[in-house]
Formats: structure tokens, C-alpha cells, sequence
């Protein structure tokens, strides 16, 4: 039986019963579980993979045959968690590399690397995130939440295009999943400050508006590989329990502890856009709990084609080589 419509809106639009564990269990109850091995044959790349949001996508792919590429920083946090996986999965596929997302220069070799070794992949997940609690640029002169959750992004999903296209089939598209937040419904789009280098720096403000600027983000990259058998994809994962969460937002974590999503239960939907039929035909949608959420709460929320443009333009401009 189908959750209701209205009372999935009502459940999104009250955030705490929809994002918390309490969303989740409603809408559980009428999902359809995704064929066992439904993923066998595929290769998946996930960032930000050696903790957290990420380490449970890794479980859930893996589970379902995926063979999965950790994306990490540090290699030896990521070996630990690919040990977990195994020990959870014997015989899963999986392995770790390291690349810092935030670092352009990283990202270009990593993927040549991929290029080399892969003749087809068939999904990214951009995971990969983080809050500085003061303003922090990159050794290429960006600010760091930019470069990590859009500009990294964007230029590892444009040095992938070939092998995502390479794995991509008339029945079975590519696909790519960014890890939004619901957070991004309190920002926009700043084109005119997209490094934040005006007016007092926050954590969380620099991390709502790179968010917001991933979901326009992913619908402009659904445009640009629509020719290419690539479906793009963007999400939020409701409030999970993560390290990521108890150490940025300790008061929030504090408060609603008893609110907060598994890891897994974050992570279910990244797992379901790259094995589930329904989300392989369409592109540029964003989801939460399975279902496709508006971008925008209030009629006129929408960003203006200039402001689209730029971000577009930005990204272009500054992961030139």
C-alpha cells in the first residue's frame, strides 16, 4: 500500500516528522525492496567513502553486487572501513583510492588514473563534504566548501564522461547522485559572492549554499549528458546520526539525538537512485525518501537563468586547466 501523497508533503513540509527516523519508517512501509544482485556487473565510484553517509552507501551498493571505489582522504581511515565492509560482505568488490576532492589538481589525477585503469564505470555518488567553522580557501585559491562540494564535483563528473558514457546502455543509463541537504531550502544561489569572501563567513550558511548550488548544479549537468546515456540525480538524506553531523553541529546533534537516522537510513535513497529502475528514467530530479521533492517551498524561490548561468559559468572558468 502507497503512502498517501498529501501525507508525504505534510511529512516534508513539517521537517522534523519527515526528516527525522520517524519520516523514514512511515514511508518504509510502502517501499519496494530492489531485486537482489540487481547491481552485479557495475562499477560504482563513491567520495567521502571512509565514514558516515558514504561508508553506508559503500554497504549498500556492495550488497547489492556493486563492485565500489572509496574515495578517500586519508587511506588508512578508508582501508579500515573497507576491512568493515569485507567483514560484513565476504567477497564483496572493493577498493580504496585517495583523492582530495577539494584540490582540482588531485581531481584531474585521479581521474586520468580511473581513465586509465577502467574501460566503463557506471555511477558516481558525489559524497564527499565538509564545514569549516571559519573561511579556509584551497591551495588553488578557492574557498573550500565551494571547491569541495560543486567545483570538485563538477570537474571529476566532466573527466568521467567518457567512461560514464562508455558504461551507459539504452536500458541501463549511468547514473550520478549528489548528496544535497535539506538544508539548502534556506539558501540561494550568491553569483555575485559564490567564494563568500563578503560580509561575516559562516560554516553552516557556506555549506547551505554550495548545497543549494549542488541541486542546480546536477540539473545543469542532467542537460549537459542527457546525449550521453547519463542520468544525473541530486538528494538529501533527512537528519542522520553521522560524525560529520556530532562534531559541526554538536547543539543540533544534542538536541535531537533521538530524532536522528541511522547511517543507513540516510544513505537508503543514494543507494536506490543508482539501482533502482524508476529514477534510471528520468534526470536532473530531487529526491528524498524515494520520492522527487521540490526544490523550492515558496512559488517564487526559483533561480533566475542569469543566475543559473553563472554558476555554470563558474564552474567552467575556474576547473580550466
Amino acid at each position: 500500500m502507497h503512502l498517501p501523497r498529501v501525507v508525504d508533503a505534510v511529512l516534508d513540509r513539517l521537517v522534523v516528522p519527515g526528516y527525522s527516523r520517524v519520516g523514514y519508517a512511515v514511508r518504509r512501509a510502502s517501499w519496494r525492496s530492489v531485486p537482489a544482485g540487481c547491481l552485479e556487473g557495475r562499477t560504482i565510484i563513491v567520495t567521502g567513502a571512509g565514514g558516515g553517509l558514504g561508508a553506508a552507501a559503500v554497504r549498500g551498493l556492495v550488497a547489492l553486487g556493486a563492485r565500489v571505489e572509496m574515495v578517500v582522504r586519508d587511506r588508512s581511515r578508508g582501508e579500515e572501513t573497507a576491512a568493515a565492509v569485507l567483514a560484513d560482505h565476504p567477497g564483496a568488490a572493493v577498493d580504496v583510492a585517495v583523492c582530495d576532492v577539494s584540490s582540482l589538481d588531485d581531481v584531474r589525477r585521479y581521474a586520468a588514473g580511473l581513465r586509465d585503469r577502467e574501460l566503463a564505470i557506471h555511477g558516481v555518488v558525489h559524497n564527499a563534504g565538509v564545514m569549516p567553522p571559519e573561511r579556509t580557501e584551497t591551495g588553488e585559491g578557492h574557498e573550500l566548501t565551494l571547491a569541495t562540494h560543486v567545483l570538485g564535483p563538477f570537474l571529476l563528473t566532466r573527466e568521467l564522461r567518457p567512461v560514464l558514457r562508455a558504461g551507459a546502455s539504452p536500458t541501463a543509463p549511468s547514473r550520478v547522485v549528489f548528496v544535497s541537504s535539506g538544508g539548502m531550502y534556506t539558501a540561494s544561489l550568491h553569483p555575485d559572492d559564490p567564494e563568500f569572501r563578503e560580509g561575516t563567513y559562516s560554516g553552516g550558511a557556506a555549506y547551505a549554499r554550495t548545497k543549494r548550488a549542488q541541486v542546480v548544479l546536477s540539473e545543469l549537468l542532467a542537460d549537459d549528458l542527457a546525449g550521453d546515456g547519463v542520468v544525473v540525480h541530486s538528494m538529501h538524506p533527512g537528519w542522520a546520526d553521522t560524525p560529520g553531523v556530532a562534531s559541526s553541529m554538536p547543539g543540533f546533534h544534542r538536541v535531537t539525538g533521538p530524532l536522528l537516522r541511522t547511517e543507513e537510513q540516510g544513505a537508503d535513497t543514494v543507494v536506490w537512485l543508482l539501482s533502482a529502475a524508476e529514477p534510471g528514467h528520468s534526470t536532473g530530479v530531487f529526491w528524498h525518501d524515494r520520492a522527487p521533492r521540490p526544490t523550492h517551498y515558496l512559488p517564487r524561490g526559483g533561480e533566475t537563468p542569469q543566475s543559473r548561468a553563472a554558476l555554470w559559468t563558474l564552474c567552467v572558468d575556474a576547473t580550466a586547466a
